[in-house]
């Protein structure tokens, strides 16, 4: 064991060997029950480097979600979704709304889930993916760059909309293009976004090339529409509310 690296099944030796006294149970199941401690190990090994490389930038639990103040959310849809059905019909997934309704997290709960399930996934918001793609222009990487989005099973693209950034040249409507049509009828992806599929094309710069990117992604997608109160909004009053009133009173 210690030459072939099995350290769970050598740790748990001792502790099978007398669950399988005490039951009286054959050698084979002394060596199954081995095997699957061993092999629980290397699964949750693979989990957590898939975790890593998907470069989540915090790990969002869909129980964690408050589906009762967050009313414009189909709990229902969303618990379909954690099947990851779509991922396997090779559909896509873009979630609508106003800051601060919950895209973000649902987005991240459903892509860790994936990785979960081994799935090679990548997140990256929108501004970071097109200032990483612009600046590979500069040093004849793009290739490889685009490589990192368009190669990974699923890709999550993060608040699309909220930075200037993606606005101030007619280039990233093409990069965009590349990207979404690098995946598109091949891999699911995720995206988030705060404004108008209408809106979009001006706000990428250019309209011709934004609409031939939002056809691609529309057409294998499922699309959730999230109209609601924002939560951040809703805990900074609560917030406020609770300074006020511990706040000493003036007489």
């Amino acid at each position: 064991m210690k030459t072939l690296k099995l350290t769970r099944m050598e740790k748990a030796l001792d502790e099978v060997f007398e669950q399988v006294g005490r039951e009286s149970s054959p050698p084979s199941e002394l060596l199954e029950r081995l095997l699957a401690i061993e092999a629980g190990a290397l699964i949750e090994r693979r989990i957590e480097r898939r975790i890593r490389e998907s470069k989540l930038p915090d790990r969002k639990l869909l129980a964690d979600f408050d589906f009762a103040f967050q009313t414009g959310v189909d709990k229902a849809q969303v618990m379909e979704l954690a099947t990851l059905g779509f991922v396997e019909r090779n559909q896509g997934l873009i979630i609508a709304g106003n800051s601060g309704t919950g895209k973000s997290h649902i987005a991240k709960a459903l892509l860790l889930l994936a990785c979960q399930k081994l799935y090679r996934c990548r997140y990256t918001t929108a501004s970071e993916m097109l200032g990483e793609l612009m600046a590979s222009r500069a040093d004849e990487s793009l290739d490889q760059k685009l490589k990192a989005y368009v190669s990974p099973d699923i890709l999550l693209i993060d608040e699309l909309g909220f930075d200037r950034l993606e606005q101030e040249d007619r280039s990233n409507a093409a990069l965009f293009l590349k990207v979404i049509d690098g995946r598109y009828g091949k891999k699911p992806t995720l995206l988030t976004t705060n404004i108008d599929f209408k809106q979009l094309g001006d706000y990428l710069a250019d309209p011709v090339i934004t609409t031939a990117a939002v056809d691609r992604l529309v057409h294998h997608s499922i699309i959730m529409s999230i109209t609601g109160p924002s939560w951040r909004m809703h805990e900074s009053k609560k917030l406020n509310a609770k300074i006020k009133k511990a706040s000493p009173q003036k007489t």
